[in-house]
């Protein structure tokens, strides 16, 4: 069994925060069945390339693993009134909407809590259900500007830089909403009680600024770039090597330091005083250092010190690192459209001893189920193409 067999998530998610939510709990053994509009287009849904053999995409086919999925025209009385006979089974709506939406179109958490109260409701939005910006636009990089964080990231040369990677969706949007989800659920289990979860991913950065952001409501100075231990300030830092490819360094604690320097030929720096005035004078000579060798040596040398320095590894490097297959963090999973078919794709972090995840498949075609779920609720062939077109 799942973790999480016996919960049912009816998911209007779109793009990444949502459906990368309702996949990890998926993965953890909940029925997901994701509702989308056969008009609407979806950028990552849509995103390239196809897989080969199939219809899908390679993020479709990730983003809709384990997961059921039915076409409904929200315009449409009659796919509205599908969606409350769904409620009465499925007693989890996540909606990525902005607020109100789901209000207009008659299934807002007040319309489906009257017909389930047990209904536990989770809207992610950029700016959440209240305040000045709840009903503005937004993008990852925008939660991320508007939360302090990225005044300190970067280069002072260059500015703030730009990730290959959407924090603010997934660190705080997607995991935000699952622990949410999650602790309702404890609730509704103690209580009985249903409730409305309101996600917030510009809310949920705002931690992120962590130790600098403590420290400076306990009197330090504002962050600034390069100026602190962990943004480049200190020898905590990227150094490219003689291929032009990079090491990391996370060598902070006195012992980690002091493998650095038995690692770089600086055994009179091993005791560490060196970085209480020089610290620039230290980095600048570890730049040359790792100039003077490939990241190959550089990892053989450093695969005999505990130091807390790694290889920076490409993603096809990654998929391929013997720890990161040891960890089963890169599964081979079916494709429902090419039977006897995989496709590799990104695991879930979770590992539970008594209930592990399981990749029962990759993600169907949108509308794939959709005959199947209405026809089970009664609806004819012709009541169900009226409902899902357009």
């Amino acid at each position: 069994m799942g973790a999480l067999d016996g919960i049912k998530i009816l998911d209007f998610t779109t793009l990444l925060p949502g459906p990368y939510a309702t996949m990890t709990l998926a993965d953890l053994g909940a029925e997901v069945l994701k509702v989308s509009s056969a008009g609407k287009f979806d950028l990552v849904t849509h995103w390239p390339p196809v897989i080969e053999g199939t219809t899908t995409t390679g993020a479709a086919a990730w983003l809709g693993r384990n997961k059921k999925t039915i076409h409904l025209n929200m315009k449409k009385p009659a796919a509205v009134e599908a969606v409350k006979k769904l409620v009465m089974e499925y007693d989890i709506v996540v909606e990525q909407f902005r607020p109100g939406v789901m209000s207009k179109l008659g299934i807002g958490y007040e319309e489906l809590k009257a017909i389930n109260p047990r209904l536990i409701y989770c809207a992610i939005t950029g700016y959440g259900q209240t305040g000045p910006m709840s009903l503005a636009a937004g993008h990852d990089i925008n939660y991320m500007a508007r939360s302090g964080i990225i005044s300190a990231a970067g280069r002072k040369a260059g500015g703030p830089s730009l990730f290959n990677f959407q924090i603010a969706d997934v660190a705080a949007g997607s995991k935000d909403a699952i622990i949410g989800i999650l602790a309702a659920i404890r609730h509704r289990d103690n209580t009985g009680e249903g409730q409305f979860v309101d996600v917030s991913m510009s809310d949920g950065v705002v931690p992120f600024n962590s130790m600098d952001g403590a420290s400076f409501f306990a009197g330090a100075a504002e962050p600034q770039r390069e100026a602190g231990l962990l943004n480049g300030g200190g020898v905590y830092d990227f150094y490219e090597t003689a291929d032009g490819k990079f090491m990391s360094i996370g060598s902070l604690e006195p012992k980690f330091f002091a493998a650095l320097c038995e690692g770089t030929g600086h055994p009179d720096w091993a005791d560490g005083k060196v970085l209480k005035k020089e610290t620039p004078m230290v980095k600048e000579a570890l730049i040359k250092d790792f100039k003077s060798k490939t990241r190959d040596e550089w990892v053989e040398i450093f695969s005999k010190l505990d130091a807390c320095v790694e290889p920076v590894l490409s993603l096809d490097e990654a998929s391929k690192d013997d720890h990161n297959v040891a960890r089963g963090m890169f599964p081979d999973v079916p494709l429902p459209e090419a039977p006897g078919k995989t496709v590799k794709q990104l695991g879930c972090p979770i590992k539970l001893s008594a209930s592990p995840v399981e990749y029962k498949h990759a993600g169907y075609p949108e509308g794939w189920d959709t005959k199947e779920i209405l026809g089970g609720l009664g609806y004819s062939d012709e009541e169900i193409a009226d409902m899902s077109e357009g």
